[in-house]
């Protein structure tokens, strides 16, 4: 297969990576320095990362990154799955359009109106800002992401093969575990991905819902920061972008995995 792409393509394209890229890589390249600060490299050390890993402070805030991660990924999951489905269900077009719309406009809303809006609320029915409003938080804007996710993968889906599991006598349980959900899995996998790695990188919305001696690696970072540019944020800069690409790559594995039972179904 030729490759079409332009020399200017590629160019085009090698200057967004680095400019993307560079500045992480900076950051992390001194997070093995020896010297206090960012301004020469002296020599190379894992003294930053020992530290981390001796401040238990910090391992508990790690600890609570991924926890909330994770259960708001698999969460949210299961809610925007089962909300694209309901959505797919819609005969009426206008009204599909209508709920996708509504689904769409949580994406865009600017994060710090959706934390204001949920610290605004809590205040209101009386829940502690801790770990259960971080965990909604994270729960309520991952959703819209998941249905984005698995609704396109659902309507392509051909009606044909859910008329046929009928007329074999599938049930309408045996119609969404047997024929719907191996159909959509590879969409369902990358909401779940998708909504974990925004869950990790989330700042704006965690900062208006955490308290209660409860945080996040996103704000702890920046309090760090405010208090000084030092080594160790580099070097917990570096420890979650090494689990963000552990889940990009978990994500790539999976859905590789899944593409033979998918194409199977459409047998």
């Amino acid at each position: 297969m030729r490759n079409n792409r332009s020399p200017a393509a590629r160019i085009y394209l090698a200057i967004v990576l680095v400019v993307l890229y560079a500045p992480i890589f900076y950051l992390i390249a001194y997070s093995f320095n020896s010297g206090g600060t960012m301004s020469g490299f002296e020599s190379f050390t894992f003294e930053h990362y020992g530290a981390v890993f001796e401040d238990t402070r910090l391992l508990t805030i790690l600890f609570n990154t991924v926890i909330v991660a994770l259960l708001s990924g698999l969460i949210a999951t299961v809610v925007g799955t089962l909300g694209a489905i309901g959505i797919g269900s819609v005969a009426n077009k206008r009204l599909r359009s209508a709920l996708l719309s509504l689904n769409n406009v949580l994406i865009v809303s600017p994060d710090v109106i959706i934390g204001a809006s949920f610290l605004i609320l809590f205040t209101m029915i009386g829940v502690k800002l801790g770990f259960a409003s971080v965990l909604i938080s994270h729960v309520a804007f991952s959703v819209p992401i998941v249905v984005l996710m698995v609704l396109p993968k659902l309507l392509e889906m051909n009606a044909s093969l859910i008329d046929a599991a009928r007329d074999l006598g599938a049930t309408k349980r045996d119609v969404l575990t047997r024929v719907v959900l191996p159909y959509i899995q590879p969409g369902i996998f990358a909401g779940f991905f998708l909504a974990l790695t925004y869950s990790l990188d989330d700042f704006a919305v965690t900062f208006f819902v955490t308290g209660n001696g409860f945080s996040t690696l996103s704000v702890e970072i920046y309090s760090m920061a405010r208090a000084g540019i030092s080594l160790t944020v580099n070097a917990i800069s570096g420890i979650l972008f090494a689990i963000t690409l552990l889940v990009v790559a978990g994500y790539y594995v999976i859905v590789n995995r899944s593409k033979p039972s998918a194409a199977e179904v459409t047998e």
